[in-house]
């Protein structure tokens, strides 16, 4: 398979996400200007992320909404619901591409139909946030989105912690 000049692969489209990333937020060291930055460009680069936004740790077991972009998410989410509470309670990446086969999906959305979150970690274990995409498309999200969001939060959780 091929691409046309047009037509990026999605692990084109990731390598610019990625390198705009890091020129944007060269010496940046705010957490929310980050986190708005990251929101900002993947929710404009792919089409079929329809809500693209962190979920910060703000007291043990409770998430709170940050940055997005997208029509209003939940304000709060509790570690033992919903798909963004399994990222942070599990501390692993959740791809899910059918969220009402999600026992316990938290329906911020009725128009999702699949998603993936992230963990962000620090390299000391401290999860910061976790990053929540949805899409309005059935099973949008695969192992080379999980791959390179997962560098990309990984980069992010090296870079900066919850007291900043």
């Amino acid at each position: 398979m091929g691409s046309s000049a047009s037509q990026p692969t999605k692990q084109e489209r990731y390598a610019e996400a990625l390198a705009s990333l890091q020129a944007a937020l060269d010496g940046e060291d705010d957490w929310v200007a980050a986190m708005a930055t990251v929101v900002c460009e993947l929710h404009h680069r792919f089409s079929h992320f329809d809500w693209t936004g962190f979920y910060r740790v703000v007291a043990p077991g409770l998430l709170k909404i940050g940055p997005y972009q997208g029509t209003h998410g939940c304000l709060e989410i509790d570690f033992d619901r919903g798909v963004c509470g399994a990222a942070a309670r599990e501390r692993r990446t959740q791809l899910i591409p059918d969220v009402n086969a999600f026992e316990g999906h938290i329906s911020c959305s009725s128009s999702t139909q699949s998603e993936i979150v992230v963990p962000v970690i620090t390299p000391e274990g401290e999860l910061l946030a976790v990053l929540d995409i949805d899409s309005d498309l059935p099973s949008a999200f695969d192992e080379i989105d999980q791959e390179h969001l997962e560098g990309l939060c990984d980069w992010l959780g090296s870079r900066h912690s919850i007291s900043r």
